[in-house]
């Protein structure tokens, strides 16, 4: 196998859930293939990179073997391989959104910090 389109690839290495999915994702403009927007009947080859959006997350991965089916998450994990910097840099954001999670409560305001609320949004209009 010589190429394979893009959205097969992309379902056979278990990125979506379905080809109709993948295919909803690179007409969004979630994936690019060598830094372009790519169609979804796009062929791709070994040793292409790839960027993914999925969520919150930015992958680039390496495209090592070719598949059109649909397979076991054991055998998909070894079509691609993921670049050093893309796990370094989606690690890094991972923290920075638990960092800034951390800090935001989602009980209701008790009767003390509703009034301190006030007192802060009329200091800060006068």
């Amino acid at each position: 196998m010589d190429k394979v389109r893009i959205d097969k690839w992309l379902w056979a290495a278990r990125f979506f859930k379905t080809r109709s999915i993948a295919k909803q994702a690179i007409e969004g403009g979630k994936v690019h293939a060598g830094g372009q927007r790519v169609k979804a009947s796009k062929e791709i080859t070994t040793g292409t990179l790839l960027t993914i959006r999925q969520g919150w997350d930015e992958r680039v991965v390496e495209v090592i073997t070719l598949s059109d089916q649909r397979r076991g998450a054991d055998i998909a994990q070894t079509l691609y391989r993921e670049t050093e910097e893309s796990i370094t840099k989606r690690e890094q954001f991972a923290a920075d959104r638990k960092a800034n999670n951390a800090t935001i409560s989602h009980e209701r305001p008790n009767k003390k910090q509703r009034r301190q609320i006030h007192r802060f949004l009329q200091e800060s209009q006068d």
